[in-house]
């Protein structure tokens, strides 16, 4: 678990330029930093001289923590070099295969496996790669630049091409040094499809010049002509024949994440998902690791009760995380640590989790991905309610401006859209009318999802399709892996193993989906019955909003209206944010969570505004 960079320029940079980089990644990798420089014609350089390319990577050291497998790690003859952010799993009989072969490996670490598996298969090797991974291979040899994503996009990576020049990092802030000041600007789109999900989706980041690689694509960039081309290398809603039982290839991938030199824990929520996991953990003898969980004392989202009943029941030890009831001293770091703009409200609790367990373990196993396998939320059933409509039964599309969210408003622009597209609308930040009220100068699209072009035959499997391409990566997942390596904390999600993906892709539909939800997990854990858990209510992990709002960041309210205006070059309206945020009395037409999202829009873009305009920032 790292971060990883990266920039193929036209001409020598700024022999500082790299280490800017190194700066804003090292929260991700704690424990090594190192730079690889060269000249054009890539002959090595020393890292305090004006390079034309480099790679830069910071280590969270997990598997053989020995300088010997630090990053940048080049092979023998130093023209294949690899800089690699994640954690692959079960490759140990590629790894024999290879050293039949004549492959040499001088450490433990999947880094060199990675290496030698290029310079064995070439970029087919991504097929064999089993985990999660954004990975950089540059081919001196071949004049070749790679970039790669996992397959389900626990791991991401940015980057820039433009004018010839070509950089890409794990973050949107370490990548910014790379990109000349006149290319800096905003993206409208994204700052609008911001509003609209709460976050931006791939590939679009904040800053127009800066793309997203998606998950399950790799990038082609060649060194001689600067061309890019980017392909997709699974197949689209992850559906492939697959011969594993579920059951099997669920423990298989719960027991391939424990491997590790450095302590590893579990996230241990009140819900189904983590429950597995633990269940799993316990009964093949990892009694000794602590789970770790979140307390909201005193609230109705408050599941620690349960979370210790069962770590009680499976004997395994507890370390209860109290999340705090004011977060004002902490609200700008938060912002900084996801990024670009990004308004999960419960990224904030997650935050204050990752920071406290950091401090016993550097590993942590999390249920994420179960309710986007099993159609877990609620939204589904609620969407599913119109799935007569198809993509052939709607109304002309329009929306009318409005700063309000209910009403027969609300209903007209569904149904406006296809089904499948207005299913982005349940998982939205605001309205298509609030957007538009806010922005009156610019035309609104219903949503910035990226549609699946295969289209499932039960209405619920292309709900799941719809999230499996969108709200999983590029929400619950960066997410995720966001406030966790802000803490140096490596999080593994064994239910988002894709073998496991593939073997739950071929239970019969009867099975899998259920009403309730999840109840095809208890053949593998009996213990949710025991507990309860198939048929309780879903509680989430949402904090207080209305007391942080009115209390920590009360602040905020003062000239936000003003400072987006200016933030954004005139793109929001001064009056219209004025009239959305009117009232702090409980009337405003915006909610709690759209009042959140504008805050963290305006702290973000300060931010990142200072970083642009600042080169002593960094």
């Amino acid at each position: 678990m790292c971060g990883i960079g990266g920039f193929f320029a036209c001409t020598p940079q700024s022999p500082n330029l790299a280490q800017r980089m190194l700066l804003a990644l090292r929260q991700r990798g704690p424990d090594a930093q190192h730079v690889q420089t060269w000249d054009a014609d890539f002959k090595p350089l020393p890292s305090n001289e004006a390079a034309t390319h480099a790679l830069v990577h910071t280590r969270l050291a997990i598997i053989d923590p020995r300088p010997e497998a630090d990053q940048p790690m080049g092979n023998e003859s130093g023209d294949v070099w690899l800089s690699y952010n994640g954690e692959v799993y079960n490759w140990q009989d590629d790894a024999q295969y290879l050293r039949q072969q004549g492959a040499v490996f001088t450490t433990r670490s999947d880094t060199e496996f990675i290496l030698r598996a290029y310079e064995h298969w070439g970029i087919s090797m991504l097929s064999r790669l089993r985990g999660k991974f954004a990975l950089a291979i540059l081919d001196i040899r071949r004049q070749q630049l790679w970039l790669a994503t996992d397959r389900l996009g626990l791991k991401s990576v940015v980057y820039s091409s433009d004018q010839g020049n070509f950089a890409f990092a794990s973050l949107v802030r370490a990548l910014l040094p790379c990109l000349p000041a006149d290319r800096r600007d905003w993206s409208a789109a994204a700052l609008d499809a911001y509003l609209a999900h709460r976050y931006i989706p791939s590939p679009m980041t904040v800053f127009a010049h800066i793309q997203r690689l998606p998950a399950a694509h790799y990038l082609h960039f060649d060194l001689r002509t600067r061309a890019v081309d980017i392909k997709p290398y699974w197949p689209e809603g992850g559906r492939r024949p697959s011969p594993s039982n579920w059951i099997t290839s669920l423990n298989q991938s719960i027991d391939l994440r424990t491997v590790a030199d450095r302590p590893v824990g579990l996230f241990l929520s009140g819900g189904i998902d983590s429950t597995v996991v633990a269940a799993h953990l316990a009964q093949s003898g990892h009694r000794d690791m602590t789970a770790f969980t979140a307390s909201f004392p005193g609230s109705s989202f408050d599941e620690s009760l349960q979370a210790m009943e069962t770590a009680r029941r499976l004997q395994l030890p507890t370390q209860i995380i109290p999340i705090p009831e004011h977060i004002g001293h902490d609200f700008r770091r938060m912002v900084a640590d996801l990024d670009e703009p990004f308004a999960d409200p419960s990224a904030i609790p997650l935050w204050y989790l990752s920071r406290e367990t950091v401090k016993f373990v550097k590993v942590v196993l999390s249920g994420d991905g179960g309710d986007e396998l099993l159609g877990g939320y609620k939204r589904y059933q609620q969407h599913l309610r119109s799935a007569w409509r198809g993509d052939w039964c709607h109304l002309p599309w329009g929306v009318s401006a409005t700063p309000y969210t209910k009403g027969w408003r609300k209903w007209q622009v569904e149904a406006g859209l296809s089904w499948r597209d207005a299913y982005a609308l349940r998982f939205s930040g605001l309205t298509p009318g609030q957007r538009l009220f806010l922005q009156p100068d610019r035309e609104i699209p219903a949503h910035y999802w990226r549609m699946p072009t295969q289209v499932a035959a039960a209405p619920l499997q292309q709900l799941l399709d719809i999230d499996r391409m969108n709200a999983l990566p590029d929400y619950i997942l960066r997410k995720a892996d966001l406030c966790t390596m802000s803490q140096g904390l490596e999080l593994r999600a064994p239910m988002l193993d894709y073998r496991f993906v593939e073997a739950l892709d071929e239970v019969d539909p009867a099975l899998r989906y259920t009403t309730p939800p999840k109840q095809l997990l208890a053949e593998a854990c009996p213990l949710l019955r025991e507990l309860g858990l198939l048929n309780a209510k879903k509680r989430g992990f949402n904090p207080p909003l209305k007391t942080w709002l009115n209390e920590d960041l009360a602040d905020q309210f003062q000239g936000l209206d003003q400072r987006l205006h200016d933030l954004t070059q005139g793109q929001f309206s001064r009056v219209a944010l004025q009239s959305l945020m009117s009232s702090q009395q409980g009337t405003r037409p915006a909610s709690d969570e759209q009042l959140l999202q504008l805050f963290i829009l305006d702290e973000s873009l300060r931010q990142l505004q200072q970083l642009k305009n600042d080169e002593q920032a960094w």
